[in-house]
C-alpha cells in the first residue's frame, strides 16, 4: 500500500482524496508518504496519528515534515511525525538536503554541492525537490534565512547585525522583499510595528467587557475588563507608536470566534496573530497553547518543558506580558501548589475561565499533546 502512496506523488499535485482516506483510516502504511496539517491548530501529524480527526476543511497535506514546518505548522507530540522514515528514497534525499541547507552557515550551498551529498545530479535534485516540497532548494534556503533574521530581530539585534548574522550578503534584496515577507520593513519589525494602523472594538462577553484589536495581518490584542476606558488606555499603552481607531464591523468574525470560545462552544480559536515578542516569550506562549483545553500546568512544569527548569519566574513574566489573552491561554498556568496566583485580568476571571473549560469537556483534537513532555516551538 505504501507503494501506491509513493506513486501518487509522482505528479505535481498530490492525490488529496486518497490521502484523506488514509488519514480517516489511520493507515500506518501511509506513514512516511505524507503528513497532514490542521489549520485550526497549527499542528501536523502522520496519517496513523491516534488523535481525534479534524474536519476535512481544516486539513492540508504535505509531502514531507519539512514542508509542513516551513508553512508554519509544528509537529504533533503524540505521533512525532518528524521522526518517521520516508517511504520514498527520493523523499528521504530531499529531507537530507533540507537539513544540509538548514545547517549551512556560509550561505546557501550550490545545487552541485547538495547533489553530491545525496547522490543526485543538480538537475535531478532540482526537479525532485520541487516535486516533493513545491519550492526550489533556493527558495527553501531563502525561507530558512528569513527565519534566522526574524529570530535575531526578536532578540533585539540591530538590523545590520541581524542581516549579516542571518547570512544576507547585502541589504538591497532583503529590503526589496521585506514588506511581503515580514509584513513591514526590518526596522519597523524590530520596533514592534510602530506606524501601523490598529483597529479595535469592545463588546460584552461572559467574562466582562472584551476588547479585540488587530492590524491588517492579525490580532494584536485581546483584553478583558470592567471599563471600556481602561481597556482602551491599556491598548494605547501597549502600542504607543501605532494609529489606533475603532473598527467594529471588520473585527466581527474574530470577536464571534472568541465569544464562542468564552461560552465553551469551541476549544481552539483559529485566528492569525500579529504580535512581537522575544524568542523566549514565543517559546512560553507556544507551550501555553500546547496545554490541552480544560487542563493546567505549573510555571515550573512549563519551564521544565522548555529545558529551563530554573526559569519558572521568567515563565511567569512571559505570561504576564502576553497581549492576546485567550488566544494564548496564559490562564492555564498556575502555581506549584495549583493556586491561581496572578492574572492580568483578575484571579476571579482566571478561576471562571478554568471552571468553564472543565465544565465544557470539549473532546480533544489532533493538536492536543499528551499530558507530559516538552512543548514544541513554531
Amino acid at each position: 500500500m505504501t507503494h501506491g502512496y509513493t506513486q501518487q506523488r509522482e505528479g505535481r499535485a498530490m492525490n488529496e482524496a486518497g490521502y484523506w482516506q488514509a488519514v480517516l483510516a489511520r493507515d500506518s502504511a501511509a506513514d512516511g508518504a505524507f503528513v497532514f496539517g490542521v489549520r485550526s491548530t497549527g499542528i501536523y501529524c502522520r496519517p496513523s496519528c491516534p488523535a481525534r480527526r479534524p474536519g476535512r476543511a481544516q486539513v492540508v497535506f504535505f509531502g514531507v515534515p519539512e514542508a509542513a514546518e516551513q508553512a508554519g505548522f509544528r509537529a504533533c507530540r503524540r505521533c512525532r511525525p518528524a521522526d518517521q522514515a520516508a517511504a520514498d528514497p527520493a523523499v528521504e534525499a530531499v529531507r537530507q538536503v533540507c537539513r544540509l541547507i538548514e545547517m549551512a552557515a556560509e550561505g546557501p550551498p550550490t545545487l552541485t554541492a547538495l547533489g553530491g551529498q545525496v547522490g543526485l545530479s543538480p538537475a535531478h535534485l532540482q526537479r525532485t525537490f520541487k516535486r516533493v516540497l513545491g519550492i526550489t532548494p533556493r527558495q527553501y534556503a531563502d525561507a530558512c534565512r528569513l527565519g534566522r533574521l526574524k529570530a535575531e530581530l526578536r532578540e533585539g539585534a540591530d538590523v545590520t547585525g541581524a542581516l549579516y548574522g542571518a547570512g544576507y550578503g547585502s541589504s538591497s534584496r532583503l529590503y526589496e522583499r521585506a514588506p511581503a515577507q515580514l509584513g513591514m520593513t526590518p526596522a519597523t519589525y524590530r520596533r514592534g510595528g510602530g506606524g501601523m494602523t490598529i483597529g479595535y472594538t469592545i463588546v460584552d462577553s461572559p467574562r466582562g467587557r472584551l476588547l479585540v484589536a488587530a492590524t491588517d495581518r492579525g490580532v494584536c490584542a485581546v483584553s478583558l475588563g470592567d471599563a471600556d476606558a481602561d481597556l482602551e488606555a491599556a491598548l494605547r499603552q501597549e502600542y504607543p507608536a501605532a494609529t489606533i481607531r475603532r473598527a467594529g464591523r471588520t473585527l466581527g468574525p474574530a470577536v464571534q470566534a472568541i465569544l464562542r470560545h468564552l461560552r465553551g462552544e469551541t476549544a481552539a480559536i483559529d485566528l492569525p496573530l500579529d504580535v512581537q515578542a522575544t524568542a523566549f516569550q514565543w517559546q512560553v506562549w507556544e507551550a501555553l497553547r500546547a496545554i490541552p483545553y480544560g487542563s493546567t500546568r505549573t510555571y515550573r512544569e512549563i519551564a521544565a518543558s522548555l529545558g529551563r527548569p530554573q526559569a519558572a519566574r521568567a515563565v511567569g513574566r512571559a505570561c504576564a506580558s502576553n497581549p492576546v489573552s485567550l488566544l494564548v491561554p496564559c490562564h492555564r498556568a498556575v502555581g506549584t501548589d495549583g493556586s491561581l496566583t496572578g492574572y492580568r485580568w483578575g484571579v476571579d476571571r482566571k478561576r471562571a475561565l478554568l471552571a468553564q473549560e472543565a465544565a465544557s469537556a470539549i473532546p480533544a483534537g489532533p493538536d492536543t499533546p499528551p499530558a507530559a513532555g516538552p512543548a514544541t516551538q513554531a
